[in-house]
């Protein structure tokens, strides 16, 4: 599971945006916002360098959160 929308939604940016700097589809990143699609290693560290933040504030720590 990870923060990605939360993260987003705190910061204020849209997933568009992401997936433009990540160059994925917009698909690609709304399904790992909404936790369908989780994303590979590599990219959840992207995604963190994109955010400027640690990649570990991206993972939720306990699943049923």
């Amino acid at each position: 599971m990870n923060r990605i929308k939360e993260v987003l939604e705190q910061k204020g940016i849209k997933q568009k945006w992401l997936a433009e700097q990540l160059g994925k589809s917009y698909n690609m990143v709304n399904s790992y916002a909404q936790n369908r699609r989780q994303p590979s290693i590599e990219d959840l560290y992207r995604i963190a360098k994109i955010l400027d933040i640690n990649p570990k504030d991206l993972l939720k720590e306990d699943l049923n959160d």
